[in-house]
């Protein structure tokens, strides 16, 4: 009798596969309605984010935000009008030109989705008429309403991917405390009982067809394609 796989151990939800409920317990996002100014109380190492992140207090409470490169303890934060200084949270169309920016809001007062991961940020790039295109790390432009928020400066812990990781244990530690699969395994390296296209023998693809809405163990090979079967000429 076959052992499970790995999909319907990891559907399973043993501890084994299970995230670190505290590595994710703060919520990265501003508020929709944010006037006057705030406070960073406390820069925090997170272990479920790359960067390390600012808590910030304005008058209706707290929120928390990844830290900008350079950002410091009981620093104030403007959340109105066009000063531009690291940290500052404000509306795109108050940004200059060539200004580095990141967790930028896809429609206005959403909180900021875009740009969130240590060393990353975008910059203005040109404005017409009411759009505003932003020039993302990925070199690609993308157009914005002039009324999405965005935070000024550079995210920081730019350099976490300098230093070489040496030992497969510290990349396992690290992948397990965001509940990322690691080592991935080919399955046709693997054995007969621990998937169904494993063994050597006859490297003949075993075409199997998975639903899109199957449950974690059955979500194995091809998931919906578009055809099946022999292409005839």
């Amino acid at each position: 009798m076959g052992k499970r796989i790995i999909v319907q151990a990891r559907g399973h939800g043993s501890f084994s596969y299970r995230v670190r409920r505290r590595a994710f317990v703060y919520r990265l996002k501003y508020p929709r309605e944010l006037k006057g100014e705030g406070t960073v109380l406390k820069l925090i190492n997170s272990i479920g984010h790359s960067a390390p992140l600012a808590k910030i207090k304005y008058n209706d409470g707290i929120f928390y935000i990844p830290a900008c490169k350079g950002m410091i303890e009981e620093q104030k934060i403007k959340f109105e009008g066009n000063e531009i200084n690291n940290g500052n949270i404000l509306q795109l169309k108050n940004i200059p030109i060539k200004t580095s920016i990141y967790c930028i809001e896809n429609k206005p007062g959403d909180g900021g989705l875009f740009i969130k991961t240590a060393g990353s940020s975008a910059v203005v790039n040109r404005v017409i008429g009411e759009d505003i295109f932003v020039l993302m790390p990925s070199k690609k432009e993308k157009k914005f309403n002039q009324k999405c928020r965005a935070i000024i400066g550079v995210i920081a812990g730019a350099g976490r991917l300098e230093k070489p990781l040496i030992k497969a244990g510290k990349s396992f530690y690290i992948k397990k405390s965001r509940n990322k699969l690691w080592p991935r395994t080919s399955a046709l390296k693997m054995n007969v009982i621990d998937h169904p296209f494993g063994s050597g023998r006859g490297k003949r693809i075993k075409s199997k067809i998975a639903k899109r809405n199957a449950p974690p163990g059955a979500r194995v090979g091809l998931l919906r394609p578009r055809r099946t079967g022999r292409r005839k000429r």
